[in-house]
């Protein structure tokens, strides 16, 4: 496997980094996992383009511009034969002292690595998620706020942690009001006479580029779409219940905290929005040459 690293390509055993750097230490630093179809880059502008949102949020500069950015992660698929896979891009503080200060550190990494992911095996997302809600609330807007996606995940992980303590491979995360924001690793929606609906990014969600690509989707096909604040209860009593993420994608649940939702089977709308979202995934995205 090839690894951009260090403004080059390299090989998966020459990819290092500093023990001193700040995203080891501290995780000091901020992510994109991006998807790629059918030889193309699925989102690339818009992955690139939340990356330095995150980059800009927590005074981090990068040291590559967009284009280059954008072009080292297709030259790093092509180097290894992607058609399908998972590309994750990295930017961390880079090498620092054993201080917090990030203003020492001499400049930022950017690692590029391009692999395969299958995120949950088939037979959930032809049966569908058991998830719960757990106790782990997520980031308060105005401590680490979810919009950012910084390599400091420790958050999603003691979430994700309760839920497979509690024999679920997903779970529910509440913001600090009691209000549903999101699963540990993918946006929440729900459906209810035909409604699909969505937390905002003000409840502590991640703005999700899946679950963006999602609401366009659903729109175009006809649907009515709304982002509003949700409880649980939103969640027991609705129709249809998934979670969209890069890696996910789209993800029935077909039960929350031991309650069936709906008949207790995945839904049809979620099936019809499944597969718009795949047709577009296979028929758009910038080409791997």
């Amino acid at each position: 496997m090839k690894v951009f690293i260090g403004g080059k390509l390299v090989d998966e055993k020459d990819a290092v980094v500093s023990v001193f750097d700040h995203g080891l230490l501290y995780g000091d630093g901020v992510f994109e996992g991006i998807r790629a179809y059918n030889s193309r880059v699925f989102l690339l502008d818009e992955h690139i383009d939340r990356l330095y949102d995150s980059a800009r949020a927590i005074a981090l500069h990068i040291p590559m511009s967009k284009k280059a950015m954008a072009q080292a992660v297709v030259d790093t698929c092509k180097a290894n034969n992607i058609v399908d896979g998972y590309i994750r891009l990295v930017v961390t503080r880079g090498k620092g002292t054993l201080g917090l200060n990030p203003y020492l550190c001499e400049k930022a990494e950017v690692i590029i690595i391009a692999a395969k992911i299958q995120l949950y095996p088939q037979e959930l997302y032809d049966n569908g998620l058991k998830i719960v809600t757990v106790g782990t609330i997520r980031n308060h807007p105005e401590a680490i706020n979810p919009r950012i996606k910084s390599l400091n995940y420790l958050n999603n992980v003691l979430a994700k942690i309760e839920a497979i303590n509690a024999g679920c491979m997903e779970c529910l995360m509440l913001n600090h009001k009691g209000e549903v924001a999101e699963a540990s690793g993918d946006n929440v929606f729900s459906i209810r006479n035909g409604i699909i609906a969505t937390p905002p990014s003000s409840c502590g969600a991640l703005e999700g580029l899946t679950r963006n690509k999602v609401m366009q989707i659903a729109r175009a096909a006809g649907f009515q779409v709304r982002e509003v604040p949700m409880a649980r209860y939103d969640l027991y009593v609705a129709d249809e219940v998934f979670l969209t993420g890069t890696a996910a994608e789209i993800i029935s649940v077909v039960d929350i905290d031991k309650r069936p939702i709906g008949d207790g089977r995945p839904g049809k709308i979620t099936a019809q929005l499944a597969a718009l979202y795949a047709e577009c995934a296979r028929s758009e995205g910038t080409p791997i040459k």
